[in-house]
């Protein structure tokens, strides 16, 4: 009973956290909010584990959410991606470089621990990689949080002061029809199903990803045409908020204290290249710099694909350059470190 209370009690910061900000007129209030605030709570030590079924729960609804938004307009304008997909896997490599030499030349970084630092997102495959190679995996995972979490807490107002951010309320689905009791039911349990299937594959972020799909191809068909209640996006909002800001925990303060400058002069400098990127696809696929702007950022896969929707952004392309960046990393990334440490190894001797 006190450990259901504890959850109960973290939720509750986490969704009041949201309110708070929502009631500020801050941009994507549910998900930075309560980001913030679980991130706070975590300090404590009241905090407890986050359990995988109520993580599963809310990538399984916004994944849901998401796909709402994948209707037969948006798969046709899907013809003008190629070039800035092109332009995506350029940005990946100079994001990676750029920050990995801020790491090496100017905090003293080994190479493959900056590189591990650096991948821009794809943070489950990164610290996978970082274990199995016996990197420094606090170090990594500390750059790889302090850069989704300023992400997440920052770009929403920088989108919004850019003139991006159409619909708001876009993920909540306000203003539009909310889908039947069966084509729900449909949604989340063929997405819940579906995204089982891919992690037995062992799938990055399968729940999210078998939403997604469902719920995709449901309205890409008009199978369904309603949106998940706004009720229920919005806690499963506050949910991915918690989920995101629990990745901060177990990590000692004075590794957090040294690792913390090389994190943000890694952003800064990653997020740099991100923005010049940026601006060259906005012009090449003609989206808006806003659009452009979430797709190249370099965060997670769930987190920006969420963020687009939230800034009522273009989700396809978004999820598109988000979806490409992150299977290229986990195919690439294992083979560039072993590389790497290995000429470490030989230079040793």
């Amino acid at each position: 009973m006190h450990l259901i209370l504890a959850h109960v009690a973290q939720i509750l910061i986490a969704g009041l956290g949201g309110l708070v900000f929502y009631w500020l007129g801050v941009p994507a209030a549910w998900l930075s909010g309560s980001a913030i605030a679980a991130a706070l709570w975590g300090l404590s030590s009241f905090a407890v584990p986050m359990p995988r079924a109520l993580a599963d729960a809310a990538m399984l609804v916004s994944g849901a959410a998401m796909g709402a938004a994948v209707t037969p307009a948006a798969i046709d304008a899907m013809g003008r991606y190629p070039g800035s997909l092109m332009l995506l896997v350029i940005g990946v490599f100079a994001i990676s470089l750029t920050s990995s030499l801020w790491l090496t030349r100017i905090s003293g970084w080994h190479k493959a621990d900056a590189l591990l630092a650096s991948v821009p997102g794809a943070l489950s495959t990164v610290l996978a990689v970082a274990a199995d190679r016996k990197a420094d995996v606090p170090s990594v995972a500390i750059v790889q949080n302090v850069r989704l979490f300023v992400l997440i807490a920052l770009l929403p107002s920088v989108v919004v002061a850019t003139g991006g951010g159409g619909n708001m309320n876009a993920l909540i689905g306000q203003g539009m029809p909310v889908e039947s009791p069966g084509g729900m039911a449909f949604i989340l349990i063929g997405g819940l199903a579906l995204g089982l299937v891919f992690k037995k594959l062992k799938v990055a972020a399968p729940i999210l990803l078998g939403a997604t799909i469902v719920s995709s191809v449901s309205h890409g068909t008009e199978f369904v045409t309603g949106v998940i209640p706004p009720v229920l996006a919005t806690g499963g909002l506050v949910l991915i908020g918690l989920f995101i800001a629990e990745r901060f925990r177990n990590i000692q303060r004075s590794t957090l204290r040294r690792a913390l400058v090389a994190a943000l002069g890694s952003f800064s400098v990653g997020m740099g290249v991100a923005v010049i990127f940026a601006a060259l696809a906005a012009w090449l696929a003609g989206v808006s710099f806003a659009n452009s702007l979430v797709a190249f950022a370099p965060g997670g896969l769930e987190a920006m694909t969420v963020l687009a929707l939230i800034l009522g952004l273009d989700p396809l392309y978004v999820g598109i350059h988000h979806l490409v960046r992150f299977l290229g990393i986990g195919l690439v990334l294992p083979f560039i470190v072993g590389w790497l440490q290995r000429g470490k190894l030989a230079d040793a001797e």
